[in-house]
């Protein structure tokens, strides 16, 4: 579903991403993680058609060229228009496709019902609590019906609780949706929680260092003795990164 060969990207003078090369399957849920300020960011920009580059990125075996509708994104902010309602947020991006105003509405309703939001169709998003915005960005990406979902960091900002529910919420909806998902985070127990497959980037500029097919049953216990193990696998790896980092003098953390 997505591939890319050597991808390259430079900000300025400043190198970030260096011989990117991945492959994600149709329906698989991909999670990056990396040093902090690797590119991991910009790389997903990259592939939303957001950033130039060089090199080649394909989406469902087509080249792609700026922005692509198949896409949805969702950002580390909330970035909800502060001035619309959970409805008028989710259907912000079908009024731009002209989508009639009955099946815009239809749409609502489903995703409402989707993410359990009933009741709260006529709220602003000053009247939600952060989780419940969460899921309002999520179901606002979603409404286009994209083919796959980038996710940036999307739950960094929340406490630890909302967190766990929001990440098994988003397996719920994956499940149901068939999305491919790839997901930015810092959370190795995150990652492996949510995963098919962990991609471990390298400090600036970043490549690929590893992949951890996660081979766990859902729902994870993240308790488990393989799941412990799996997660200090990905640490170990992301470890002997910042190490080098450390002792280059890197300034990027």
């Amino acid at each position: 579903m997505i591939t890319l060969d050597h991808v390259d990207k430079t900000i300025g003078e400043l190198p970030v991403l260096e011989a990117v090369s991945l492959r994600v399957r149709k329906g698989q849920f991909v999670c990056l993680v990396g040093p902090s300020g690797c590119g991991k960011t910009t790389l997903l920009k990259c592939i939303a058609g957001l950033r130039t580059y060089q090199g080649e990125i394909r989406i469902d075996e087509r080249l792609s060229q700026g922005v692509n509708p198949m896409i949805g994104y969702v950002f580390q902010e909330f970035s909800l228009f502060p001035f619309l309602t959970v409805g008028g947020n989710m259907e912000f991006g079908l009024k731009i496709q002209k989508v009639p105003r009955k099946e815009r509405n239809d749409i609502v309703r489903s995703l409402i019902d989707l993410f359990l939001l009933q009741g709260f169709e006529t709220a602003y998003p000053h009247e939600l609590s952060g989780g419940m915005q969460k899921k309002v960005a999520i179901a606002r990406a979603l409404a286009t019906d994209p083919e796959i979902l980038l996710m940036d960091e999307p739950f960094v900002s929340l406490d630890a609780q909302t967190r766990n529910m929001l990440q098994k919420e988003l397996l719920r909806i994956w499940q149901k949706t068939h999305k491919t998902i790839l997901f930015v985070t810092h959370n190795v127990d995150e990652a492996v929680f949510l995963a098919d497959k962990v991609m471990v980037l390298t400090r600036r500029p970043a490549t690929i260092k590893s992949e951890f097919p996660i081979d766990l049953e859902r729902e994870r216990d993240r308790t488990s003795s393989e799941f412990v193990s799996v997660r200090k696998e990905i640490l170990r790896e992301l470890e002997e990164e910042y190490v080098e980092q450390v002792d280059k003098g890197y300034k990027g953390i």
